[in-house]
């Protein structure tokens, strides 16, 4: 904040720290690690349509030198650690751990929390079972954790009969159990482990200071965002007292500000993201500052996709100018983009640059590039 009042920011100036603060400049990061410690989290998103969304997070900034190995052994090292199907930083799980201790909330509780408290104790033997037999034989899948609970869940369908799922689920949540990576066949199931074995032993903050630290992290990594916004699962979009107050042109309310992004000139670049990447996660800060319309169509029938099933928005400069509806085709050896939805007249010096990505990406992958659209 200014002398004055809040700091005036074009919506330009606004994307632009958006975009230095994702990471998405020429100015390309160059360590695994750091990139997530920086974006505090990449998604683990199972959805292989391109590749996976975590992947293509961090080769969206690294380029083509990211080895997907290098995520896989940050998880296995536990330098990386899964929490809600999103790789944190380990140091990080601390400001977690802070309202772990609070299960399930602060008081006075609400009716559902009651709920959920009351059939954990109902079937408190149950949970006791699945830590014993973790400290004997973990980490397991949930396959072989019997289901002893003597109260089942009380679920209106969508979880008719797992029980395991989600006392494991609420063991989570009470610090108890972690994720511990995958095995099974194919390693598609999630291994459970005692949460002791997983998270780092680091000093607990209270709930208060980890939820400003978090803010002031999350303003870090997102360059600008509100202070209060709608409430999503496991990662919020807003940011609280961090940073400073600033007003956008042309767009209603006050937004929060990290400073540290305005200075310096600004060189951007093509860039083909994760339709769950965290610079368009946040649909409606992507509507007032980008002035662009996007929305995952994968649960869409296909008859009403207007994008494509796992469509990847195009970032050239500090704009999103368009979606490329692309699939990888291991059969063929191809990346094969069906469709380029160009959302603005592109330049050539786009185009180009879109080209460039798309024959990188593919190259990545080990495939060859076909472009149909």
């Amino acid at each position: 904040m200014t002398a004055t009042g809040p700091l005036r920011l074009s919506r330009q100036d606004a994307r632009r720290v958006a975009v230095r603060a994702q990471l998405l400049t020429a100015d390309r990061p160059s360590d695994v690690l750091e990139v997530v410690r920086h974006l505090t989290f990449v998604q683990l998103d199972p959805t292989r349509y391109v590749a996976p969304s975590a992947d293509l997070v961090l080769w969206s900034r690294l380029g083509p030198t990211y080895d997907a190995g290098e995520l896989r052994d940050l998880l296995d090292t536990q330098a990386l650690v899964d929490h809600h199907m999103m790789a944190r930083p380990a140091e990080d799980l601390a400001l977690f751990r802070a309202e772990m201790t609070q299960w399930p909330g602060p008081e006075p509780l609400k009716p559902w929390q009651e709920d959920l408290r009351g059939w954990v104790a109902a079937n408190d033997g149950c949970r006791r079972d699945v830590l014993e037999l973790l400290r004997g034989d973990g980490p397991l899948p949930a396959s072989q954790v019997p289901d002893t609970c003597e109260v089942p869940w009380p679920s209106s369908g969508w979880n008719n009969d797992k029980n395991v799922k989600m006392m494991l689920a609420h063991m989570v949540e009470r610090g108890e159990v972690a994720r511990a990576g995958r095995g099974g066949k194919g390693d598609r199931e999630v291994l459970w482990d005692l949460a002791e074995r997983i998270y780092p032993d680091d000093p607990v903050p209270s709930v208060e200071e980890a939820k400003r630290v978090r803010d002031v992290r999350r303003l870090r990594a997102l360059g600008i965002a509100r202070a209060r916004a709608a409430k999503t699962p496991h990662e919020p979009n807003d940011v609280g007292a961090a940073g400073v107050d600033a007003v956008v042109d042309g767009v209603k309310g006050t937004w929060r500000v990290d400073p540290t992004w305005l200075d310096g000139p600004f060189d951007g670049r093509a860039a083909l993201l994760s339709p769950l990447d965290r610079l368009v996660a946040d649909r409606k800060r992507l509507t007032e500052l980008f002035d662009f319309e996007y929305y995952l169509e994968m649960y869409k029938p296909v008859d009403q996709r207007r994008w494509g099933y796992w469509a990847l928005p195009v970032l050239w400069g500090d704009r999103l100018v368009g979606k490329l509806d692309a699939v990888t085709d291991r059969e063929a050896g191809e990346l094969r983009v069906d469709a380029v939805h160009r959302d603005e007249p592109w330049s050539a010096a786009c185009e180009d640059g879109v080209r460039r990505e798309v024959e990188a990406l593919a190259g990545w992958l080990g495939l060859a590039p076909v472009v149909l659209g």
